[in-house]
């Protein structure tokens, strides 16, 4: 249970920050800006890691526990639970974002600036990046340590900087789920859960491969 609140107030935190900080610059007219948005991102992922990693791993990610799973580092009996927590804490998220700004339509949510095939492939590959830094930096399952919260934060950070104004950079299902679901707006939501889940996967294998040449098992 104690990894679970974890994982749920973590990814609040993530989703509450992140999409609060698109919320308000979209009612301020751009105050935060979108560099002020990546940083958020990149920011509260790294606190997180810092504040949960030895707690629960500070996935904040069904992707992440997803590619932790292939990667043989994480239980399956856990998969559903840490999704489930991971979610809830998401959408709790949204929902107090909605009653804070009743008037915002979107709150967040990631859609496609482009055709929805560029933003399919940008999410594939930003959440793979993100999950190769992952594995090669964390021990186990757990993202814990002076170097996991840099760079994961820093990678998050970097591809909202970029990719963000395009795909929206989301390299999270929850993160894209909660506010579609709470503002009622599912149309590129797939985009978003398939590309992730996709690019966690695929960054498996080169992982494996480099440290198993290495010598030190993944």
């Amino acid at each position: 249970m104690r990894q679970l609140l974890a994982e749920a107030i973590g990814t609040f935190a993530l989703v509450f920050a992140g999409t609060g900080a698109i919320v308000i610059n979209d009612l301020t007219h751009g105050t935060v800006t979108h560099v002020g948005i990546s940083l958020t991102f990149g920011l509260i992922v790294l606190a997180m890691i810092y504040a949960l990693g030895d707690i629960s791993g500070a996935h904040l990610n069904p992707a992440v526990t997803v590619g932790f799973w292939l990667a043989r580092r994480f239980e399956s009996r856990m998969i559903l639970p840490y999704i489930l927590s991971q979610c809830a804490g998401a959408i709790t998220a949204s929902l107090l974002l909605r009653v804070l700004f009743p008037n915002h339509i979107t709150l967040g949510a990631t859609r496609p600036a482009g055709p929805p095939f560029q933003s399919f492939v940008l999410e594939l590959t930003l959440t793979f990046l993100l999950m190769f830094v992952i594995l090669n930096v964390s021990t186990g399952a757990k993202e814990k340590g002076v170097t996991a919260g840099i760079a994961v934060g820093a990678v998050v950070g970097l591809e909202a900087l970029f990719a963000g104004p395009i795909s929206g950079a989301s390299m999270n299902p929850a993160r894209s789920l909660a506010p579609a679901l709470v503002s009622l707006n599912f149309q590129h939501l797939w985009i978003y859960v398939t590309a992730t889940i996709m690019g966690a996967a695929l960054a498996v294998f080169p992982c494996r491969w480099l440290q198993e040449a290495d010598g030190a098992p993944l």
